[in-house]
């Protein structure tokens, strides 16, 4: 799961640069980078702030970056069948492409 990297990817698709992240967000713009690149380990509060900033409730953002390594094996079949669903369903909602 890198929650970071997906933060990055939806800033991205939807046009926002890493300034008016800063601004929405209330942290520097120097520590969302370090952040982005995985330079700096966000804090929970601060993950929080940046959900917020895009647009996507942290739960959601937490979804989304789950990759199936990270899901229990005897649960990774049922992910297969329900995550493309649901990430479909995320796209409509949030106005995101998420992959």
């Amino acid at each position: 799961m890198n929650i970071p990297s997906k933060i990055k990817e939806i800033r991205e698709k939807k046009g926002i640069s890493q300034a008016a992240l800063a601004e929405a967000s209330g942290l520097s713009a120097t520590y969302i980078s370090q952040v982005e690149s995985g330079k700096k380990s966000p804090t929970l509060k601060s993950l929080q702030k940046l959900s917020d900033a895009i647009g996507v409730p942290f739960p959601i953002l937490s979804f989304l970056a789950l990759e199936e390594s990270d899901v229990a094996p005897q649960k990774r079949s049922a992910y297969k069948i329900l995550a493309p669903a649901v990430n479909e369903l995320i796209q409509e909602v949030f106005a995101i492409d998420v992959e």
